[in-house]
C-alpha cells in the first residue's frame, strides 16, 4: 500500500507541475484560455491510470490498440483516447473502447470506424484528422492538400463527428512553423464547416510552440507519468 501511496504522490506532483507549466505558457502566449491536458499513459500499468482517476483525471490517451483495449476493460469509468496509428482491421475494436480517435488519415479507416460504431451500437465517435505536414504518409497522416477531401468524407459518415486536426511535427522540422500552418488549416476548415475545430498538438518536447500556436489539446506523457517502466 505504501508503494501505491508513493506512486500517487508522484503522479499528483507530475500533474501539478504540468498544469502549472501549461498555464504559464498559455499566459506568456497571451491566450485567454488554457489547452485541455490529455495524459499519455502508454506502457504504464492500469494501476497508474486508476490512481490518475483518483486524482480527478477522466481522460487519458493510448497509442496501441491491444494495450488500450485491455486497460479500458479493466477501467470502465475512464475515457481512453486513441492517438496512435490504427490499422483498418483493428477499427472494429477501436470503435468499441475509444472515446475519440486522433489519428484518422484515410477514407478506408474512416469508413471502417463508422461501421465499427454501428457494430458496437454506441454513440457518435469523435475523430481528428492526422495531418502529415511534410506529406510523408509512412508515419501516418494525410498530406495537407488531402485534408479537405477527407473532412468531407467524415462529415458524410453518420457515426463520426469531426472535432479537428492532429499533427506531430516531423523530426528535424521547425515545430512552431508546423503548428502555425496546421492551426491555419484547422481554422480554414472550421470556416468551411461553419463550426470551430480543435487542434490536437503538442507533447512534452514542443509544448511551448504548440501552445503559442493555439493548440486546443496537449498530449503529455513523461512529464506526468515519469519514465516508462522497464520490461
Amino acid at each position: 500500500m505504501h508503494n501505491a501511496d508513493n506512486r500517487r504522490d508522484e503522479l499528483a506532483a507530475g500533474l501539478k507541475e504540468t498544469r502549472a507549466l501549461i498555464e504559464k505558457l498559455a499566459q506568456e502566449a497571451g491566450r485567454t484560455d488554457v489547452p485541455e491536458l490529455l495524459p499519455v499513459t502508454k506502457f504504464h500499468p492500469a494501476a497508474d491510470i486508476a490512481l490518475l482517476g483518483e486524482l480527478g483525471i477522466t481522460d487519458v490517451a493510448e497509442n496501441r490498440e491491444q494495450e488500450a483495449r485491455a486497460k479500458a476493460e479493466e477501467l470502465p469509468d475512464m475515457r481512453f483516447h486513441m492517438i496512435g496509428q490504427v490499422q483498418t482491421k483493428k477499427a472494429n475494436h477501436v470503435a468499441r473502447w475509444a472515446h475519440s480517435v486522433h489519428s484518422v488519415d484515410t477514407e478506408k479507416l474512416a469508413v471502417a470506424l463508422n461501421r465499427g460504431v454501428d457494430n458496437a451500437q454506441r454513440d457518435i465517435l469523435p475523430v481528428f484528422i492526422q495531418v502529415s505536414h511534410d506529406g510523408d504518409t509512412a508515419r501516418g497522416g494525410v498530406a495537407p492538400e488531402g485534408v479537405e477531401e477527407l473532412a468531407q468524407i467524415i462529415e458524410d459518415l453518420p457515426n463520426l463527428e469531426l472535432r479537428g486536426l492532429m499533427v506531430v511535427p516531423p523530426l528535424e522540422s521547425d515545430a512552431k512553423q508546423v503548428f502555425t500552418s496546421v492551426r491555419e488549416l484547422t481554422d480554414k476548415l472550421g470556416e468551411q464547416l461553419k463550426r470551430p475545430l480543435l487542434l490536437s498538438a503538442g507533447m512534452s518536447a514542443d509544448l511551448a510552440d504548440a501552445i503559442a500556436s493555439g493548440t486546443g489539446i496537449v498530449r503529455v506523457g513523461t512529464g506526468i507519468m515519469g519514465a516508462r517502466p522497464l520490461g
